[in-house]
């Protein structure tokens, strides 16, 4: 019997998808193989070439100065094949380490700084790399720093080198500490938005630019005392660094006009002439001066050297033994979890869970970089600290760029609170901000009404007046938070709530004035913690840290690519408006250059995020400052 076409037409597809199939598999199968043959090699191939004699270690820094990074290789991978730009971060414990590991390396002879690259960077931060590079240097390795300019926080790194070099069409422009800000009272009365600002603290002035014109009187005093106590903290550093006079830098900012003549704009040798640098060099010639100071490497153009990266890969670490923990507290304080490079009520108080529950961690160090955030997910992470000290592990603060509000909060139950010099601290205060846009309604014809069982069933509707029932209600919460957090204070610093308050009402200060007014114990590094923290454990010398991280879900990543719900989308509709508005009217109507209207924007945009997904009752511990 003959068979119909069809059979044909079927066997042939079948025969193909068979062959195709089997294709697939092969393909997959050999993809696999590769992979495993190159972790084989990775782990038992020998790892990494040993240095060769008179190898300079090129610190080249590249992104934001970090304590702890949120963007993941695979993040960064994903945004890569979508054409978009990789945040670029570096987290200061690799740079410490780095350098540690670098100087009693008997292969390595030297450091290169290049700092082009590196994008952003606290105080603090760049003051813990500054002392990194100085003791790299007293173990007898030169330290040569070059760039194509500088900027005041890249310039306070290349400082602390041996020699310092410049482009010869580059400068070092060291500016100065505080900027204007903008104040949006009569453009929000314009618009018809009222913003209510409800506080406790005299000096919590960071919601000022929304109810008024100008700053206060306090806000004016607290600015000016807390920027000159930065700024002659960093004058002085550089100063010492370079062996400058005292007052040099001041002296070349305040006769700058007369110099840049003098020099007829050549802002590269002024910073010469300033003996800001040592000389002026293009890069080919840095590279010539290395290799002829050290060795040439194998094809005999450059000069013999070993990357950042590549040598933070051999830094050695141990994996077993008694440790002391590490907590990276960094970033704005929020209810529930937040992944790395952030801190959530639950998900940081797990970590510290995690620390206590286990045996090997001995001692525990809080690093904390926050201007704070949530009243109630800082105070859920300071009794996690409280029963951890409970449970016979010591606690030590370790206070980076920002330790301030919530960031302070959570600094309460310790054994020892350490600060930088520059630690921008305290403001201990509280606040909670609702802007209403019943007027702007009014100007488009909307209204709106309902029968509510209660006053209070309706009472936070950011189209509808601010009733003076729920003032009186979140002022009362508000005061209560506070007389709590003075309370606690005063407890952790063996003092009274009276002579807290004296020092907090809501003004940030220095680590150094910090100290003199007893909110924290003593200045010192992230090292200091580390050592404080393993002789309060009986811990011998050869301890090692183990940094205790929460690795992001698969469905945390889910939820964040979708925005993670729509509570926002109320106030956030009405005041991002505003901030459209002001944006585009700013750039296109008013003429305004595009980042003096992208900053007003940031503003009114803030406004929206700080009370979207917040309970009416909901208090800020939250200084809403950085480190110049």
């Amino acid at each position: 019997m003959s068979q119909s076409p069809f059979s044909y037409i079927r066997r042939g597809f079948a025969f193909f998808w068979r062959a195709l199939d089997a294709g697939r598999r092969t393909v997959l199968n050999l993809i696999f193989l590769i992979i495993v043959l190159v972790l084989l090699y990775a782990m038992f191939g020998g790892g990494a070439k040993p240095l060769q004699p008179k190898t300079t270690l090129v610190l080249d820094l590249k992104g934001q100065l970090v304590e702890q990074s949120s963007v993941s290789a695979r993040d960064a991978l994903v945004t890569n094949l979508r054409g978009g730009e990789v945040h670029k971060m570096i987290q200061l414990r690799d740079v410490l380490s780095v350098l540690e590991a670098a100087a009693k390396d008997p292969d390595v002879g030297a450091a290169v700084l290049l700092t082009d690259e590196l994008q952003g960077a606290g105080q603090a931060s760049l003051r813990e790399v500054a002392s990194a590079i100085d003791r790299f240097k007293a173990s007898g390795k030169p330290v040569v720093a070059w760039g194509s300019s500088y900027d005041q926080r890249q310039y306070l790194l290349a400082a602390h080198a041996n020699e310092v070099y410049l482009h010869p069409m580059g400068m070092v422009l060291i500016e100065g500490f505080g900027r204007y800000r903008n104040y949006y009272r009569d453009a929000l009365d314009k618009l018809g938005v009222t913003v209510n600002l409800l506080r406790v603290g005299t000096y919590k002035s960071f919601a000022e630019p929304y109810i008024a014109n100008g700053p206060s009187q306090a806000a004016s005093e607290a600015d000016s005392y807390l920027n000159n106590a930065l700024w002659a903290s960093y004058t002085d550093n550089v100063e010492k660094a370079r062996k400058l006079p005292q007052g040099q830098i001041m002296k070349t900012i305040d006769d700058l006009p007369v110099q840049v003549a003098a020099v007829n704009g050549d802002l590269a040798k002024l910073s010469l002439s300033a003996k800001f640098v040592d000389g002026l060099k293009t890069k080919d010639e840095l590279r010539q001066m290395m290799t002829k100071r050290g060795a040439a490497d194998q094809e005999g153009k450059s000069f013999r050297q070993v990357s950042f990266d590549d040598y933070l890969a051999r830094v050695p670490r141990k994996h077993t033994g008694d440790a002391v923990g590490v907590i990276v507290a960094q970033g704005e304080i929020s209810d529930g979890s937040a992944g790395p490079g952030a801190i959530g009520g639950d998900s940081t108080s797990k970590l510290i869970r995690l620390a206590r529950e286990d045996d090997n961690i001995k001692a525990l160090v809080l690093r904390v970089d926050s201007p704070g955030g949530s009243a109630f997910a800082s105070e859920l992470i300071r009794r996690e600290l409280e029963l951890t000290r409970a449970a016979g592990k010591p606690v030590v603060v370790s206070m980076g760029n920002v330790a301030a509000s919530g960031g302070y909060w959570i600094s309460m139950s310790s054994d020892e609170v350490i600060a930088e010099p520059n630690t921008i601290t305290g403001s201990i205060g509280v606040f909670a901000i609702l802007p209403t846009a019943d007027k702007v309604i009014d100007k488009l014809g909307i209204h709106t009404a309902g029968q509510p069982t209660t006053w209070l069933g309706d009472a936070g509707n950011p189209l509808r007046p601010l009733d003076p029932r729920l003032g009186q209600l979140i002022q009362g919460s508000i005061n209560h938070i506070y007389a709590e957090f003075t309370t606690k204070a005063a407890a952790a610093r063996k003092t009274t709530p009276a002579k807290i308050d004296e020092v907090a009402q809501g003004r940030v200060w220095t680590g150094t004035q910090a100290k003199e007014r007893g909110l924290v114990d003593r200045l010192g590094s992230y090292g200091d913690a580390l050592k404080s923290a393993a002789t309060r454990a009986k811990l011998a010398p050869d301890y090692r840290v183990v940094y205790v991280e929460r690795e992001i879900s698969k469905f945390d990543r889910f939820v964040d690519m979708l925005g993670g719900g729509t509570a926002k989308a109320a106030m956030q509709s009405v005041v991002q408006e505003v901030a459209t508005q002001l944006k585009l009217g700013a750039a296109i109507t008013t003429g305004l250059p595009p980042s003096a209207a992208s900053g007003i924007a940031h503003d009114m945009g803030w406004l929206s995020e700080v009370t979207a997904q917040r309970k009416p009752f909901t208090a800020i511990t939250h200084c809403l400052c950085e480190s110049p």
